[in-house]
């Protein structure tokens, strides 16, 4: 893997939205000249070489050849591949492949779209470039339409400063979250053996919150009725901690910290009804529940921070069961009774890095596939990006070592491939690594991504 430092780029107005239609022989300089990836609008996949051919990948940011860099010349532009010296996007027949720049078929028009997008043709033609649908599926000439619309996304955004405490949004910051916070061997049993020899985090839940833990990922199961915590069943597992009691320890902590938000995300097993009975059962759960579905986000976008702290409304629930699996139980719908399901706010990438030891897959791709991309979003609302950075089994050498590269992950494979600055960095043993998760948090919380790119 080649970690490669961020780089600013130079003027946040490479992308602005007003941009003349280019046709042969013209060059407009709204076109980003630096190094880009060509990412498709409905999928959100890159089109990358791929031993001649050009491929739909997922976001592998500087490892896959999916890097390329627009250059006006006489026609229209050339995209040439930014780590292959003399490859360009070319065209044979009806498909898309790589080629020796200057030869044949190696110029495009490029043209502004709607939402930040381009179309990418042969000139003096109708024929796009068009993505498949599918990773590994071939990119090829076709029609006009969404698969047909691409951004030019940087390889390194511009950023600018973060916004005044008074005036930041929710999608605005990044939280430091651990990734199944209840398997952690202090608070309670959590799984059977040998399941039970990899917990992912070293600390309780009331430790993880005084150490700076904001987010917490959670697997609840019913068990005599009851919501409690475990991790692939509760075979075999004795008195596993009960949902209510680190729902519970989370009010406590914010009714004594006013200025500080939790968001929990729970891999959902319960009934809507075991659910909402566990979360009746938590004192000043109400007080502090913050439901954006009864104040128009959707529409308007994410509040302030100030604001959710000023009413005090500083706890944000999310379920990864759907609307329509809830109604195809006969079950009620979660978010009446305050728990959001997570793929109407959010996206996520896929979760794993790969196996416990062994080489990564730093890739950076949608969890629930091209059907909602990282890339989702609209000028009013921003879905919350939930980065997972873990692997299948906690093994403390190879965590120590991940979670020093956290950083690089998230500017330089996971900001791209979604557009956005993560919001929620998911880890294992949040403890481990150096530099910290915490700290790393804290960098990407100097900043936002500079707006127009």
């Amino acid at each position: 893997m080649r970690l490669r430092p961020l780089r600013l780029l130079c003027g946040s107005a490479a992308l602005a939205l007003t941009l003349p239609v280019l046709s042969p022989g013209q060059a407009t300089a709204a076109v980003p000249v630096s190094s880009a990836y060509l990412q498709n609008y409905a999928t959100g996949l890159n089109a990358a070489d791929s031993g001649g051919t050009v491929a739909a990948h997922n976001p592998k940011g500087n490892e896959d050849h999916q890097q390329w860099t627009p250059v006006a010349v006489d026609g229209g532009y050339q995209l040439r591949n930014s780590d292959e010296s003399g490859t360009c996007l070319g065209r044979s027949g009806t498909s898309a492949v790589t080629a020796s720049c200057g030869t044949a078929g190696t110029v495009w028009t490029i043209a502004a779209a709607a939402d930040s997008t381009y179309t990418v043709s042969a000139p003096g033609t109708s024929q796009y470039l068009t993505a498949s649908s599918s990773d590994s599926g071939a990119v090829a000439l076709g029609q006009a339409g969404d698969l047909a619309r691409w951004y030019l996304t940087p390889v390194s955004y511009a950023t600018a400063p973060m916004p005044s405490a008074d005036t930041r949004t929710l999608d605005q910051v990044t939280f430091l979250t651990a990734h199944n916070a209840f398997a952690n061997g202090a608070d309670g049993n959590f799984a059977s053996f040998p399941v039970n020899l990899f917990p992912n985090q070293n600390y309780g839940i009331s430790r993880q919150l005084s150490d700076g833990v904001r987010g917490f990922m959670l697997d609840d199961y019913t068990v005599s009725g009851k919501a409690v915590l475990c991790h692939n069943s509760c075979d075999g597992v004795g008195s596993p901690v009960p949902l209510a009691t680190d729902l519970q320890r989370m009010v406590d902590f914010l009714k004594a910290n006013p200025g500080q938000f939790v968001t929990v995300f729970l891999e959902d097993y319960a009934s809507s009804d075991v659910l909402k009975a566990s979360l009746a059962s938590v004192s000043g759960l109400s007080d502090v529940l913050y439901r954006p579905d009864q104040e128009g986000v959707a529409a308007r976008g994410w509040p302030t921070m100030a604001d959710l702290a000023a009413r005090g409304k500083r706890l944000l629930i999310f379920s990864d069961r759907t609307r329509a699996s809830d109604i195809a139980n006969g079950w009620a719908a979660r978010d009446t009774f305050g728990v959001m399901y997570q793929r109407e706010w959010t996206v996520e990438n896929y979760w794993s890095m790969g196996g416990g030891i062994g080489s990564s897959d730093w890739s950076c791709y949608s969890r629930w596939g091209t059907g909602r991309p990282l890339t989702v979003d609209s000028a009013a609302f921003h879905p919350l990006f939930v980065m997972n950075h873990f692997r299948d089994y906690t093994i403390s050498g190879t965590t120590t070592t991940d979670n020093g590269k956290l950083l690089n992950r998230a500017q330089n494979f996971c900001t791209p491939a979604a557009r956005k600055k993560p919001t929620y960095l998911a880890v294992d043993r949040y403890d481990l690594g150096s530099p910290t998760p915490l700290s790393q948090v804290g960098t990407l919380n100097t900043y936002v991504l500079a707006p127009g790119q």
